[in-house]
């Protein structure tokens, strides 16, 4: 039985395939659109799925969406009734969307569905998931676990903003909600906001700026801005947010509150701004223990799954493993609206339909869900684009990439299967030395044209996590944190430590500078044999090499630009940027072997993300 999941017309939209409940494909439809956060109906991304199968719609039993839209719908109705008259500026902006498209959403996709496989109908076969429960779905079903505790906590769903249920065997029952407007996502993006970045993509860079600052307005926020009781539930003082009736997040008394206007995005970024993200980081940390602890206690329950765009936040991900509360935490690496896709196909099989779950470990496979290209495929593919290559041997290439490396340069490595979801997990990555304490900011600068404060993370072979980090599980999805540890690290002299704010950055940390933070932190992949041999043994070589099991990995793109899905978009990208290396698949690239009339500038050819 085959069953295909959508998620569209919000942000990254996406589509997957599940075959007898085993996962078959997943991808975003940024990549295949180069189109950043691509909200709309994926169907480079279904075809993709089909394809991969060898199969067109026509052999697909069901097809699920991963929300309910007559239930947001009615959200925004009662919440303008609600708010009457302030709002009716966005109302008015939303409702023709609404009538247009999104309230009759089951004839577009009918009409969408129709475009590719020629048929109409689909009545029988379309079905509909909940925000939310699709999210659950994501992590839980995928597991390794028979039973465990679902988190899932985002902006908002249809009303649910966090929603707590039960995973056992092919079900999983909501425990408890947080209903819209009371929402801890939309919290942390009113301080993206607030701080200068984009909503629905900039609440990383807040996560990455956090440790350059103290906590000092964490009070305040706690305050005035939300109420959160001993188990973690909350409820926010909605006068100093904007959100429900306006088109910003925040409101005139928030900025009064915090002494200013929003950061413009060409203004600098100032200790002032480090600290709102340290104090909401530390806020966010406090409410998901809460959270945690009084579901553990709840329940009983030994195994913690967690999903939503909140999931993406590492930093608390770390925090909620060394509380110690749940014995096994498994996060769906494409947490957020994308990974809506899976689990809605996953609803569609083991809820709406009743098929048995199997369990068999992590069914995410790596996350290495995306499309591949036979090595005949690179060759001729990079040829069409004037790139000029040697084809080694799989010991060749991997040792020339380990040397490259080890001599400070930077390789785009571009193997195997796409990753599904934000991540870069050793197939479409930019590697780096992480022992150079240049690297960072050359990547940031250079490579990715981006801010200098972004931090990168160490891929680590998974035998050897707990020799350079305070950690000794899987994190094969980089969605946990923890601190290098101490014997790595690199005592800071007294004036060293005067340092405020982005002054930090240029300081050594560690032995492996690069992927430490300004805290001694670093959000960490562990590299499994099993999942991905070839990086695997590029990460063996080098420590042979070096003596360091550690590598930088960054995705391979630029700042504003999806991840490359392509060779095509690998060889453009490589010549858009100050990388040194390419290898895709076994072919090797030299940058200073390409026709130099080839190059380009990515430094301004994508939106600011």
């Amino acid at each position: 039985m085959r069953i295909l999941g959508i998620s569209a017309f919000y942000h990254d939209s996406a589509a997957a395939l599940i075959e007898d409940g085993q996962i078959v494909a997943a991808a975003q439809e940024e990549r295949f659109s180069r189109k950043k956060h691509d909200a709309r109906f994926p169907a480079n991304a279904i075809r993709y799925c089909l394809t991969e199968r060898g199969t067109g719609l026509r052999g697909v039993d069901r097809v699920v969406f991963y929300d309910k839209p007559f239930l947001k719908f009615e959200r925004l109705v009662e919440t303008y009734l609600t708010f009457a008259p302030r709002g009716f500026k966005s109302f008015r902006m939303a409702i023709p969307l609404w009538l247009r498209e999104k309230l009759f959403l089951k004839g577009l996709l009918k009409k969408e569905l129709g475009k590719i496989d020629g048929r109409d109908g689909w009545n029988e076969q379309l079905l509909f998931s909940e925000h939310h429960l699709s999210h659950a779905a994501s992590a839980f079903f995928p597991s390794p676990f028979e039973e465990a505790v679902v988190l899932t906590m985002d902006g908002v769903g249809e009303w649910a903003t966090t929603s707590a249920a039960i995973g056992k065997g092919n079900n999983l029952e909501v425990h408890k909600e947080i209903h819209f407007p009371h929402s801890l996502g939309f919290l942390y993006s009113a301080f993206t906001y607030y701080t200068g970045f984009k909503v629905n993509s900039g609440e990383y860079k807040v996560m990455g700026l956090a440790p350059y600052g103290v906590p000092r307005y964490k009070d305040r926020i706690l305050e005035h801005l939300i109420d959160v009781k001993a188990d973690g539930s909350f409820r926010l003082n909605l006068s100093y947010f904007n959100y429900c009736t306006g088109l910003t997040m925040t409101s005139e008394r928030f900025h009064e509150l915090f002494g200013g206007h929003p950061r413009r995005q060409d203004e600098l970024l100032t200790d002032y701004h480090m600290d709102l993200a340290a104090s909401i980081q530390a806020v966010t940390d406090e409410i998901v223990l809460r959270l945690t602890r009084s579901l553990r206690e709840e329940t009983g329950i030994r195994n913690l799954c967690l999903a939503g765009g909140v999931a993406l936040n590492c930093v608390a991900n770390g925090k909620i493993l060394r509380d110690g509360g749940f014995e096994q935490i498994y996060i769906q690496p494409a947490a957020g609206d994308a990974g809506g896709a899976l689990g809605a196909a996953l609803v569609g099989y083991h809820m709406q339909l009743n098929q048995e779950r199997r369990v068999n470990g992590d069914a995410m496979q790596g996350a290495y869900l995306g499309p591949a290209f036979s090595q005949p495929e690179v060759e001729e593919r990079l040829k069409k684009c004037g790139a000029r290559f040697e084809v080694l041997e799989d010991a060749a290439l991997i040792a020339t990439c380990a040397e490259d490396l080890a001599q400070g340069k930077a390789l785009a490595w571009f193997q195997g299967r796409m990753e599904f979801g934000p991540r870069a997990l050793g197939n479409r990555s930019i590697l780096g030395d992480p022992r150079s304490p240049t690297m960072q900011k050359m990547l940031n600068l250079k490579v990715k044209y981006r801010e200098s404060f972004r931090p990168f993370a160490p891929s680590v072979l998974r035998e050897r996590v707990n020799d350079w980090f305070e950690m000794d599980s899987d994190s094969p999805y980089m969605l946990l944190v923890a601190d290098v540890v101490k014997s790595r690290r690199r005592e800071m002299t007294a004036e060293e430590k005067q340092l405020f704010g982005i002054d930090k950055l240029n300081v050594p940390r560690s032995d492996i500078p690069a992927v430490t933070h300004v805290d001694y932190s670093a959000r960490i992949q562990t590299v499994h044999e099993d999942t991905n041999p070839r990086y695997y043994a590029l990460l063996s070589a080098f420590e042979r090499k070096t003596g360091c099991p550690v590598l930088v990995n960054t995705s391979f793109n630029v700042r504003g630009e999806p991840i490359v899905c392509t060779p095509e978009d690998a060889f453009r990208c490589f010549m858009g940027n100050e990388l040194d290396v390419l290898a895709v698949g076994n072919c090797y690239l030299r940058k200073e072997n390409q026709d130099s009339a080839l190059r380009q500038n990515y430094e301004t050819a994508f939106e600011l993300d």
